[in-house]
């Protein structure tokens, strides 16, 4: 057998044997293969070639001994014909002492090395022919003998065992890394619809599905785009982006438009090619590939997700990255819809509040006001029909009195519509004067106010100070107007995280689930519920109590930017003025007659 005895052959193969099971990666397997037979066969060269799907011809075909310039220099690699054929057609061990004298051999190519000696044995995994192993020129020019055959099939055995061993292990491993993916794919989308119930800022859920997503795809980038009538605005962004908030492009004239049209997604392996608008304008100059997912709800077209590069080393973007992505596209989509349905029942719950308003002041003005200052037209009339001046002086000052009854019942609700000690003196102060007003009609207050001295001074406390006047005001208000009570309690304490109010009177009470829109609770409740509160109403055949729960430092976005007050006014310096917001879109959007969203 040459330098190699039959005892070290043995424990050649053993040595491999192990090498080869160990081994978990399947290209490992086939390079180590070509080495131990090239070392246990004494060959000069070896080849594996690897069958495809029909076994009838080679798919690939591994070297060993041939050097690279020489692997140029012959040219396309051999397919599966001639001698390297007969074993795909009849998997059995071939021994030939000179290949080129086979009845089937085709000859060799240009520039190929001299062969004369041959081995050849299959690969057989689990019963079925996987592969060759080819074997040629022994060196010193001799034959392979039978126990170099031998040897060669124990290595194909090893070798058909190490492959199917590190298959498995790779599908396995493919499978945990799927299952792993899917974990964290489901926990990001299990984050994503937490934050769209419990989040009231789309500008925040926005940032979050990004971040969550750029990290689940391994993009180095990725943007939100909402569509705005015919251009596509960027609304949110992660990772390498500069600039791309706020950027416009045409749907008509750019790729993500067609995505968002064709509601089809779109992998670009060229965005600098394929991308008709440039990289650059969405905020990432560099961008090499591209992942665009439409954003669809029920049918309609709100945006695209894009994403764009893998990293250096990570390749492009697949099929499952873009099944991922589509999932957080519908969260995008889910996010965009819920925030403008609710924006869109926050401000119809508005505007039908501030009418009920309206025509509840109408009506005070006219069965009052009106009436009295109709009542005094009447009386002067008859005073100056009248010759006696001592009767006409007795109707006039009856008339300057009612005058005076008069101005103070206006001035009475000038102040309802905008306390100036809410602004002046403070929250206390206010709430103080307004029980004073109520218990001079006729109501016996007790108090129990636990409020900050200085009042809550910052912007998102100033609308808290409002909404606490407005819930006692109209709490105190049903109970001189509807209950018919004696006597009322009421109760405020702050506390870090929240205040809480209770308004408690022993009037007749009412059924709370027939009440009326008159009694002033949808008022009420669109007013808690833009502060981010919770409002109870409890009422049986005697008394009523009213619970309100104020978040402090937790408001929501809407009670954070200027709106509409229940009378049409904006909760802002301007807005202390009557009329001084005429538009009632406005204050819940921040442009004149415009829905926006708040990103």
């Amino acid at each position: 057998m040459g330098t190699v005895g039959e005892d070290n052959q043995l424990r050649r193969l053993l040595a491999a044997g192990r090498a080869l099971v160990s081994e978990r990666d399947v290209e490992s397997v086939l390079e180590q293969i070509l080495e131990e037979a090239r070392e246990v066969t004494e060959a000069r060269y070896a080849a594996l070639g690897v069958l495809d799907s029909t076994r009838t011809r080679l798919e690939r075909f591994l070297t060993r001994g041939v050097d690279a310039r020489t692997h140029r220099a012959i040219g396309n690699l051999p397919s599966g014909r001639g001698v390297l054929g007969v074993l795909i057609d009849e998997p059995r061990p071939l021994r030939v002492p000179d290949v080129s004298q086979h009845p089937l051999s085709y000859g060799f190519p240009a520039n190929h090395p001299q062969m004369r000696s041959f081995l050849g044995v299959p690969l057989v995994i689990r019963g079925v022919p996987w592969g060759n192993l080819y074997l040629t020129e022994k060196r010193d020019g001799e034959e392979f003998t039978k126990l170099d055959e031998e040897a060669a099939l124990v290595l194909a055995q090893w070798a058909a065992i190490a492959i199917e061993n590190a298959r498995l292990y790779e599908a396995s491993e493919r499978r945990r890394e799927q299952l792993e993916y899917t974990v964290r794919a489901l926990k990001a989308a299990h984050s994503i619809m937490n934050a769209i119930s419990g989040e009231p800022s789309l500008g925040r859920i926005l940032e979050l599905i990004v971040k969550r997503g750029r990290a689940l795809v391994g993009a180095q980038s990725l943007l939100i785009l909402l569509r705005r009538g015919q251009e596509l605005e960027v609304v949110a962004s992660a990772g390498h982006v500069r600039g791309a908030e706020g950027q416009r492009i045409t749907v008509a004239g750019s790729t993500s438009g067609e995505v968002l049209n064709q509601d089809r997604a779109l992998r670009i392996d060229d965005a600098s090619a394929s991308l008709r608008v440039a990289p650059a304008q969405l905020g990432v100059p560099d961008a090499r590939s591209a992942l665009l997912v439409p954003m669809r709800h029920r049918g309609e077209s709100l945006g695209v997700l894009a994403a764009f590069d893998r990293g250096e080393d990570r390749g492009l973007f697949s099929a499952d990255d873009e099944q991922l992505l589509g999932t957080f596209a519908a969260a995008a989509a889910n996010a965009v819809a819920i925030h403008r349905s609710v924006r869109a029942e926050r401000l119809h719950g508005a505007l039908a509040a501030a009418e009920a308003e309206r025509g509840r002041w109408a009506r005070e003005l006219h069965d009052e006001t009106l009436q009295a200052l109709g009542g005094l037209r009447v009386a002067l009339s008859s005073a100056l029909a009248r010759g006696d001046p001592a009767s006409r002086e007795v109707t006039i000052r009856q008339a300057i009195d009612d005058i005076e009854l008069e101005i103070g019942n206006l001035r009475g609700i000038i102040s309802d519509l905008r306390p100036s000690l809410l602004d002046d003196l403070g929250l206390s102060a206010a709430i103080e004067a307004l029980l004073e007003r109520r218990r001079a009609a006729g109501l016996e207050i007790v108090s129990d106010l636990a409020l900050p001295e200085d009042g809550f001074r910052d912007r998102r406390g100033r609308d808290l100070e409002t909404t606490i006047y407005r819930v006692v005001q109209e709490a105190l208000t049903n109970v001189v107007k509807h209950a018919r009570a004696d006597s009322a309690r009421v109760y405020i304490q702050a506390s870090d995280h929240a205040v809480e109010i209770e308004v408690e009177d022993d009037g007749i009470g009412f059924d709370a689930e027939k009440a009326t829109p008159g009694f002033g609770l949808a008022g009420m409740g669109e007013r808690v519920s833009l502060a981010g509160g919770s409002v109870d109403v409890r009422s049986g055949g005697a008394g009523t109590t009213v619970s309100v729960s104020l978040p402090i430092g937790n408001l929501s976005h809407d009670a954070e930017a200027p709106r509409a007050d229940l009378f049409g006014q904006r909760d802002s310096p301007a807005g202390d003025r009557p009329g001084a917001n005429p538009d009632p879109v406005a204050p819940l959007t921040g442009r004149p007659g415009v829905e926006t969203e708040a990103l």
